[in-house]
């Protein structure tokens, strides 16, 4: 780690610009970056990059090689128009080592406004807490990345490392927006991906699969409903066929390692249900769509050919037909083996910060980290603040948290990359 001297200048650097960070965070959770429509918070990030002096990558994610790569989750929306954006800091002196900071700019639906005590896309600083949808995650994260790479600067020093900043699209729907930047070429010794993590480091977390289960059938009008087919009935037969396999998939955590001891650490979620044409027909068809964790280890082809297996015998019992479609995540969860040289670090800088130890954990979420831990074979440090409500109601996160966080991270930076006095 870098000397004392050095530290309490970049520390100083994050506190004088931390002002300035806070408002950049709002102003980027003020643009709704929703599913397809990322475009305009891309290009306020772009803007800060180009700021920074950095050299811009911008493209659409939508390639051949992306499709037909094993870690894609297939998509239904239209990659031509959605953007990645990378900017790459190439050091005068190439001695250090070079890493990626990755964020995602995309969020997930806000829900109804009325439920929020005031507009989603209003990033109100309250009671030490940042409101918002995507506060949390990930946008304080992503804005953390830039002013803990520009903190450096600030503080008089150069780095001697490449530094890869990336804001990457799909994170919550399929994972293809890390996966592109991946096929773009983008590699480094060490990856950090500033998740809202309370003040923690991932240590494992699960795959996930997105799909659809169609159950469709011949309609009749009520008064014949005891000869008809009632689709919405049959789709309740599916979920309860999909929940034994749940509790079967939670009954084997003992056989994976950093699962052992967490509480249901395998979830199946419905996440929708539309079904039926009319009040007084017998609903001849119905739709779920399910989120399905699975351990890492576990390929994704395995999990779906159980799931198909599942869904199928239910039908096959019942005499219904069912369609299964793939339409999102197809990603395999991933583990992060301890005692890398980035961890090490990782684990000076904030005790150095915070005072304390840093601890890991293991998530039953999805998070980028597979790409670059499954696919790239690099050290991925998922890393972020502390926040609340993420994907729900008043989502926030902690002021002081992101302060902290920000100040480790460029301590981190400027450690792995090496730093001299600038010129």
């Amino acid at each position: 780690m870098i000397s004392n001297d050095l530290a309490e200048r970049i520390l100083a650097a994050v506190d004088a610009q931390f002002d300035d960070q806070l408002a950049a965070t709002a102003e980027l959770v003020a643009s709704p970056s929703l599913r397809a429509g990322e475009e305009p918070a891309q290009d306020l990030i772009e803007a800060r990059l180009r700021n920074l002096g950095v050299d811009i990558d911008r493209w659409t994610i939508a390639s051949p090689e992306l499709a037909a790569h094993p870690g894609y989750g297939p998509s239904t929306v239209d990659y031509s128009q959605m953007t990645n954006v990378v900017g790459t800091f190439e050091p005068t002196q190439n001695l250090g080592k070079s890493l990626i900071l990755n964020g995602h700019i995309d969020v997930v639906p806000q829900g109804p406004e009325s439920q929020w005590s005031r507009s989603p896309w209003d990033a109100e600083v309250r009671d030490g807490w940042m409101y918002g949808r995507g506060a949390g995650d990930m946008k304080a994260g992503l804005i953390a990345n830039l002013f803990a790479f520009d903190a450096i600067r600030r503080a008089g020093l150069d780095l001697t490392g490449r530094v890869h900043l990336q804001s990457v699209v799909e994170e919550e729907c399929t994972g293809n927006g890390s996966l592109a930047a991946l096929l773009r070429g983008y590699t480094a010794d060490a990856v950090i991906i500033s998740e809202p993590e309370e003040d923690a480091l991932v240590r494992a977390n699960v795959g996930v699969l997105w799909f659809t289960v169609r159950v469709s059938g011949n309609p009749t009008h009520p008064r014949e409903m005891a000869s008809g087919f009632n689709a919405i009935d049959a789709a309740y037969e599916v979920m309860t066929a999909l929940r034994v396999l749940e509790a079967d998939w939670n009954a084997d955590q003992a056989n994976h390692r950093y699962f052992e001891d967490l509480d249901h650490p395998i979830n199946f979620n419905f996440g929708g249900i539309e079904g039926g044409d009319w009040p007084s027909s017998v609903p001849a068809w119905c739709e779920l769509r399910v989120r399905v964790a699975t351990y890492p280890g576990t390929p994704a082809e395995s999990a779906w050919n159980e799931i198909v297996h599942c869904v199928e015998n239910a039908a096959a019992n019942s005499a219904f037909a069912v369609e299964l479609t793939r339409d999102g995540f197809y990603a395999e969860g991933y583990v992060l083996e301890s005692g890398s040289e980035a961890e090490t670090l990782l684990e000076a800088t904030h005790e150095r910060v915070f005072s304390r130890e840093l601890t890991s954990f293991t998530t039953p979420g999805y998070l980028d980290g597979r790409v670059f831990v499954n696919y790239g074979d690099m050290p991925t440090l998922v890393y972020g603040p502390v926040s609340e409500s993420i994907h729900g109601f008043d989502e926030r996160v902690s002021v002081e948290s992101v302060r902290k966080c920000t100040k480790s991270m460029a301590l981190f930076i400027a450690s792995w990359c090496g730093v001299v006095e600038a010129q």
